[in-house]
């Protein structure tokens, strides 16, 4: 039998690849942990049930399969038609019958993973569009899926951590939030800082002039205060409350 193997070369796109195939390996082990009754029970997401966090998790993926296609076709493919859309087909999916729900969760993940390791060498640099306007390299797709499977195994309230998560991983995700604070306007001013990791820096806007406060912890602490999972007393133990970054 011939083995398939992916046709990407790049040695940090493989490792990429890697970690994202690790992180949905992950968030099926949790989702399977669950009893079908269990899915009714509310996720970790304001308003949403774990099946509605199922069903967006297995969504994303057909939505980015289609920046694959259109990476890969040169034909454009939006991941939605529009944002109403988007709502629409989550709230439909989370009304299916459970196997069907864990259909679509398995399906559309494998669909995905086969289009990656499919895709030639020369197209991981092709720009396609995501749902928030960006512009950006179809190698970006696979950081966008692996924050989606790592931190929504977290919010599936099912015994997974911020912690669970590789320290790659956290330090991207604090990069990315403190980028989408400063683009936003919206960083109140903190300095942060993570116990132990110097290599990181100062991040926020505090780092620069006087802070608000000043926010320290450990790396997993720190991601899972910034993103908004918890953690909130970094702030020499007062209660702090970081921005929406998505």
């Amino acid at each position: 039998m011939v083995v398939r193997t992916d046709q990407a070369t790049d040695p940090q796109l493989l490792e990429a690849l890697l970690t994202v195939r690790r992180g949905t390996a992950f968030w099926h082990r949790k989702v399977e942990e669950l009893g079908d009754t269990e899915l009714d029970r509310p996720s970790l997401l304001d308003g949403w049930s774990r099946r509605h966090l199922i069903a967006h998790v297995g969504y994303n993926a057909r939505a980015i399969s289609r920046l694959v296609l259109w990476a890969n076709t040169g034909v454009e493919h939006p991941m939605y038609s529009s944002p109403e859309e988007r709502e629409r087909e989550i709230e439909l999916g989370a009304t299916m019958p459970a196997r069907a729900l864990r259909h679509l969760n398995h399906h559309a993940a494998i669909s995905l993973d086969v289009e990656w390791r499919d895709t030639p060498e020369d197209r991981w640099t092709y720009e396609v569009r995501t749902a928030q306007g960006r512009t950006v390299p179809l190698s970006e797709t696979v950081w966008m899926r692996t924050r989606e499977v790592w931190l929504h195994a977290v919010d599936l309230d099912n015994g997974a951590r911020v912690s669970d998560l590789p320290e790659d991983v956290l330090e991207r995700l604090l990069g990315d939030i403190a980028g989408m604070w400063a683009k936003r306007g919206t960083d109140p001013g903190f300095a942060i800082g993570v116990d132990g990791r110097e290599d990181l820096g100062v991040l926020g806007a505090g780092a620069k002039a006087a802070p608000a406060a000043v926010v320290r912890g450990s790396l997993a602490a720190v991601v899972a205060w910034a993103s908004g999972r918890g953690g909130s007393a970094l702030a020499q133990g007062k209660d702090v409350t970081a921005p929406r970054w998505l």
